[in-house]
């Protein structure tokens, strides 16, 4: 028996021994994490000239515009700052905010109740520890997955739901297209698990669907891991390798050069729609400078937001061979399964304007340079049955689709 007592005794100690060696390594592992994290917000967060503090906890730093994150990357040490487009394509179906589709209302952020930047400066919100720390890690911190572009084209129904990406789009392919311009319809969808977002966006993609994807994409996103709340908020995203290496989340890297003073790139948007009640929108077009490249991005009708530099891309240095436009989700679920993350309002295209989040006047530019309405429209989603979408034609609303849908449901397990 003692001799019992005496070897459990040693794996005892064993045991202590392999705790405090793990729990020690754990710290030194805390120690590194937290030197990069360091590390990687003094690369973001640049000294303001004035600081804004948001309603909903957000720090909004005015910052010289040449001192924004862009000009961390080596091609950009000596470029000049373009302060306008050489050219903007015909504006049509011109609005900025509306309500209920007739009353207008200027485009807000919640950061501007409580002041705004001076000119000659940008606004940038600041990240903090918290919200490197909800990442992966802090190298794939405001990063995309590699698998959140939608295939309408080569999707294979045995793979629906793999990646945990849904979408709800239309789109349009077969052409040159040097620009993208959609009216979108702004809610608060409910996210059940943390490490899930919603979004609803407008895509710009040159290349194939393989590791040399160019994408550009802007819109509004609630998004818990990234901003840590459930606001909704404006985003910006781009790569030139499908989400590899290159691109981020608006000025989370080297990559969009911002001229604009007023509006932050990952600022909470107000008001929101309400079901059944009134109704906003937002109005994003982005373009492609004939003259110099850049790929240009406006918000509404008066805020034209900054540039992405045309060497940041391959395909799209010439132009983009398909847009799209509408909702995407991650669902973490595994096998095929769904949590009740929402897209859009939550509810589904049949429900109609109030109840069913949409995008309207959806336009291209073409070769010439104009804003026109597409052509030969598809439509797209994995599971019609979670999240769908339906497409039409009006007068006032020109090309417009719903879309949308709440996840899990009785036809959606």
């Amino acid at each position: 028996m003692a001799t019992r007592s005496g070897k459990g005794l040693l794996v005892l100690c064993f045991l202590l021994l392999l705790l405090l060696v793990s729990s020690s390594q754990a710290r030194r592992l805390t120690a590194r994490q937290h030197f990069e994290v360091r590390k990687h917000l003094k690369r973001l967060n640049k000294t303001p000239i004035k600081t804004i503090e948001s309603p909903d906890g957000d720090l909004i730093d005015c910052v010289h515009p040449y001192h924004q994150p862009a000009f961390d990357h080596p091609f950009l040490k000596n470029h000049t700052i373009q302060m306008q487009p050489s050219f903007h394509p015909d504006r049509m179906f011109g609005t900025s905010m509306v309500e209920s589709s007739t009353e207008k209302s200027d485009i807000t952020q919640l950061w501007h109740t409580n002041g705004r930047c001076p000119d000659g400066t940008i606004p940038i919100r600041r990240t903090t520890k918290e919200d490197v720390l909800r990442a992966s890690s802090v190298k794939r911190f405001g990063k995309k997955s590699h698998r959140s572009i939608p295939r309408p084209i080569s999707i294979n129904p045995d793979l629906v739901n793999e990646n945990g990406h849904q979408h709800a789009i239309a789109y349009v392919e077969g052409d040159k297209f040097y620009g993208a311009k959609a009216t979108i319809n702004v809610w608060q969808p409910k996210i059940q698990q943390s490490n899930e977002f919603s979004l609803s966006q407008l895509w710009i993609l040159g290349g194939s669907f393989g590791q040399d994807l160019n994408s550009i994409e802007a819109g509004w996103q609630v998004s818990p891991d990234l901003y840590g709340d459930n606001n909704t908020r404006l985003f910006t995203y781009w790569t030139s390798d499908a989400y590899q290496a290159t691109g981020c989340y608006n000025l989370l890297c080297s990559g969009f050069i911002q001229i604009n003073s007023q509006i932050a790139m990952g600022a909470s948007i107000s008001p929101i729609s309400g079901f059944g009640g009134s109704q906003y929108d937002i109005s994003i077009l982005v373009w492609k400078d004939p003259k110099q490249g850049n790929w240009w991005m406006q918000f509404g009708n008066d805020y034209v937001l900054g540039y992405w530099p045309s060497f940041l891309f391959s395909y799209l240095a010439d132009s983009a061979t398909m847009i799209e436009w509408g909702g995407e989700v991650v669902n973490s679920e595994p096998d095929g399964e769904h949590t009740s993350t929402q897209m859009g309002s939550g509810h589904f295209p049949d429900e109609g304007f109030g109840k069913a989040s949409y995008f309207r006047n959806i336009q291209i530019v073409d070769s010439s340079n104009n804003l026109r309405a597409p052509k030969d429209i598809g439509t797209f989603t994995e599971q019609s049955s979670c999240y769908d979408v339906q497409n039409g034609n009006n007068g006032e609303w020109g090309n417009y689709f719903y879309y949308g849908g709440p996840g899990k449901n009785p036809n959606c397990p």
